[in-house]
């Protein structure tokens, strides 16, 4: 069998973000639908956001090292309630610092995910450097993995679509919606996932009552007569770049 005839692989996401939680609260719908219908998602986490996003734990007293396994262990049981793969990088938050080494694993995680679909943070956060920097990596480093001639295993990628998720304060980032998601059939996997996330329990409300007024913009736009629910879940991304079509739709 040549290469030209080989059955095509389960399609890829690659989802590259800044901290332990920003997957799920922010994308865990998006990853929740890629992995129920059979497709492959990686997630590269870049820090555990043990610094800057876990203040109940620091609050009770606990330790750095004691943090990090905790927000690893929560990461990794929000990923697998999806049905993703996750990679911890331990870059360290609160800065988090772009390295051309990190920037380089992060072209090896590409060229071996060969993704499909890229989803990222937005390259605008005032209210938190780690966002703007885990982004600008993720698009470098998409650059630097379609480079025949940069150093580093694995076949070059193409151009995978990126989407940017939506930042914690979107108002202030710049951030417009552009494409509105369904999840309302996986909206109880999303809200599992983010119960696994006891470090950040402040925020299990706040996106839950995001997803409704998101669901409402989507059933607003989608017009009265595609079925949908009568409680609509959505998420709503960014694409920086220009979408690629033959009709318009």
């Amino acid at each position: 069998m040549t290469m030209a005839n080989a059955p095509a692989g389960p399609r890829s996401t690659l989802v590259i973000t800044a901290h332990a939680g920003d997957f799920v609260w922010r994308a865990g719908g998006a990853i929740a639908l890629a992995a129920s219908r059979g497709e492959k998602v990686t997630i590269a986490c870049l820090t555990f956001g043990e610094r800057g996003e876990s203040a109940k734990a620091w609050r009770e007293g606990r330790k750095l090292d004691e943090i990090k396994a905790m927000r690893r262990d929560e990461a990794e049981r929000a990923a697998a309630t999806l049905g993703a793969e996750v990679r911890f990088f331990d870059a360290g938050d609160y800065p988090l610092l772009p390295t051309a080494e990190l920037t380089d694993r992060l072209v090896a995680v590409y060229r071996e995910t060969q993704p499909d679909i890229v989803l990222t943070h937005p390259t605008e956060d005032p209210y938190n450097g780690d966002h703007p920097a885990a982004s600008r990596m993720a698009l470098e480093a998409r650059v630097l993995a379609q480079a025949i001639g940069y150093p580093g295993d694995g076949e070059i990628i193409g151009a995978p679509p990126v989407f940017y998720f939506e930042p914690h304060q979107p108002e202030m980032s710049g951030f417009k919606p552009e494409v509105l998601l369904d999840i309302t059939e996986v909206w109880d996997t999303k809200r599992k996932a983010m119960e696994c996330l006891a470090a950040q329990q402040h925020l299990w409300d706040y996106y839950t009552d995001l997803a409704v007024r998101r669901g409402v913009q989507l059933k607003r736009n989608a017009g009265p007569n595609l079925g949908l629910a009568h409680r609509t879940m959505a998420e709503a991304y960014m694409r920086p770049y220009p979408q690629i079509a033959k009709e318009l739709a």
